[in-house]
């Protein structure tokens, strides 16, 4: 796919960008988290150089974030282009193991208020991530998706691997506190994200 042209800061530490895949006929997006003087890329696609320049400012970027099997997207590029570590859950990379690894389970924390949330029952290797700062953020792979027709939903059967275990896990979302929800498919939720999730996930039990 062609590199995004630009981003959009809705945080001062977070910021996004997104492209249309004709591949997968999909609107990929992907997140950036910078804290200190680190950058955090999640699921990352191709950013034109400029913008990529203004999205990290003076920051470094300590590694790539990869959230299923099926996000590895430009992860690889960028990790080879920046010396980073990809950071995933060990049955994300099935084929190939990238050559700096770091694997991580539900509970870990990849660096300072950065936390993983594995979430079983949707596609391989799902996870969640929660960043604590400026009233909290998740970010989500596909277990939870933002776009029409479905609009703000958990991910269709079809597409799970256990969906009933799927939203269970997803549960474990409602213990952290969030302004704001990320997708790698879909709008973001800029504000009030904890109270719709937990109405979201109410109303499939």
């Amino acid at each position: 796919m062609s590199s995004a042209s630009d981003f959009d800061r809705i945080a001062p530490n977070v910021a996004i960008w997104h492209g249309y895949d004709p591949s997968v006929k999909a609107d990929l997006c992907s997140t950036c988290l910078l804290v200190s003087d680190a950058a955090y890329l999640v699921d990352p696609i191709p950013l034109r150089s400029e913008a990529f320049d203004e999205l990290i400012g003076s920051a470094h970027v300590a590694g790539i974030i990869v959230t299923n099997f099926n996000h590895q997207r430009a992860s690889a590029q960028f990790a080879e282009q920046f010396s980073a570590p990809i950071f995933a859950r060990s049955e994300t990379f099935v084929d190939q193991m990238p050559r700096k690894f770091g694997s991580v389970a539900d509970g870990d924390e990849i660096c300072d208020d950065l936390h993983v949330i594995s979430i079983e029952g949707a596609p391989t290797g799902e996870i969640v991530l929660h960043y604590g700062q400026g009233g909290g953020t998740l970010i989500v792979g596909d277990a939870l998706i933002n776009f029409e027709p479905y609009g703000f939903a958990s991910l269709p059967a079809k597409y799970c691997s256990n969906e009933k275990e799927m939203r269970r896990s997803l549960r474990k979302l409602l213990a952290y506190k969030a302004e704001r929800i990320l997708f790698a498919h879909g709008m973001p939720i800029l504000s009030g994200a904890s109270k719709q999730l937990k109405a979201l996930l109410d109303s499939d039990l």
